[in-house]
């Protein structure tokens, strides 16, 4: 039996490839803002989960370093590291500002730890050139991004620091690249001020140096205690605010990042409804181009189901070709965006399905055409 729909699209091929491709480009551009979100929410689990930490202690009545201002002072430590079911803790830092070199200007999230403590902050299978710190002042390790090379030195404050070894993969929860210093240095960076700023004090009467603050004391507790209780007992001890490594980790996906995913998502979901609208009226357009010729297959006896199974394996076709087109497309094009953009293949497969059903739904107008075509339109011309 002759396929219709096959003949139609024969009839019409290079017409049919240009229209499929050109749906595909607009799925193309759906499977990314997917992406989006879900590079932003990989982004937003990548240090936390590098870092390691059972337990994340801060400032009280505050978020925490990543959703809000935090200070404690740097001793704060060595309360917590007698605490009973911790194995280790350290402080830790977080300096956002932006940076220029001359591969172009970008921002950045400045990490100080110590580089001798028992918690190494850097995932050593992401150092991908050089070594982790080893001095307590000095050195520093960029991101591949940052385009620094091995040796380089960079200007931070008043002092210079030396590339020793560069990461991949490396990001702060908003997508900035991540670069690591000595605690020392970092806290020199961020809390102590300049010269000219310090002998303006002392002309007021204010002295001061380096107050030793961190931003948030992470810990690791010890093979089977909680974390949950081990926090507790010293939120209770120490009037800090501390949160396990989930909480930290839901703090983020549902406060930090939840207003922006919400608006890719909103904006997503405008893509696909306009995407099967276009579909929708592709298809209508289709059967309207090509009404004579349904006319004239109705006059000889053709069944309407016949049309318009034809119709819907048009519609079919399209979304397949779309579909592998908007692919290749979003593929082509995810990696020269400036944050990360995951494609993964189920959310791919999903808008597929869901792009397939409403195309088949949409093309229901173009069937409810050819139901009402008049035969007779064949004979007039």
């Amino acid at each position: 039996m002759i396929n219709l729909a096959a003949k139609d699209i024969q009839h019409s091929l290079s017409k049919f490839l240009i229209t499929a491709i050109s749906v595909g480009v607009l799925l193309g551009i759906v499977v990314v803002m997917i992406g989006v979100y879900r590079g932003m929410v990989y982004d937003a689990q990548v240090f936390i989960d590098d870092a390691g930490a059972d337990i994340w202690v801060v400032q009280q009545d505050t978020l925490g370093p990543f959703a809000q201002t935090s200070k404690i002072h740097e001793d704060l430590t060595n309360q917590i590291s007698y605490q009973d079911g911790i194995e280790s803790a350290e402080g830790i830092t977080f300096q956002t500002f932006q940076m220029e070199n001359r591969y172009g200007d970008f921002k950045v999230m400045l990490v100080g730890y110590d580089p001798f403590g028992d918690i190494q902050v850097i995932d050593r299978g992401k150092l991908i050139a050089g070594r982790v710190l080893q001095k307590q002042h000095y050195e520093v390790v960029v991101s591949k991004k940052t385009n620094y090379k091995l040796g380089e030195y960079i200007d931070m404050g008043r002092d210079r620091f030396k590339v020793v070894g560069i990461t991949d993969n490396t990001v702060s929860n908003g997508g900035d690249y991540l670069i690591f210093t000595s605690l020392k240095d970092a806290q020199t960076l961020q809390f102590t001020y300049t010269n000219e700023r310090i002998r303006s004090d002392e002309n007021r009467g204010i002295k001061g140096g380096n107050p030793h603050l961190v931003n948030a004391v992470i810990a690791k507790t010890k093979e089977g205690y909680s974390p949950k209780i081990v926090a507790k007992n010293i939120e209770e001890t120490t009037h800090k605010k501390v949160f396990t490594n989930e909480e930290q980790r839901d703090l983020l996906l549902q406060k930090v990042i939840k207003k922006s995913s919400k608006q890719i998502g909103m904006f997503t979901v405008i893509l696909i409804v306009v995407s099967i609208i276009i579909i929708a009226l592709i298809i209508y357009t289709m059967t309207l181009e090509k009404i004579k010729e349904i006319s004239i297959l109705k006059l000889i006896g053709i069944p309407n189901f016949t049309i318009a199974k034809m119709i819907i394996q048009e519609t079919v076709v399209l979304g397949v070709l779309a579909f592998i087109s908007g692919n290749i497309f979003a593929t082509l094009i995810s990696g020269s965006f400036p944050k990360r953009i995951l494609l993964i293949p189920s959310d791919s497969i999903g808008l597929f399905i869901v792009i397939l059903i409403s195309s088949i739904f949409a093309s229901l107008f173009g069937i409810y055409k050819v139901i009402k075509t008049d035969p007779a339109q064949a004979i007039a011309g």
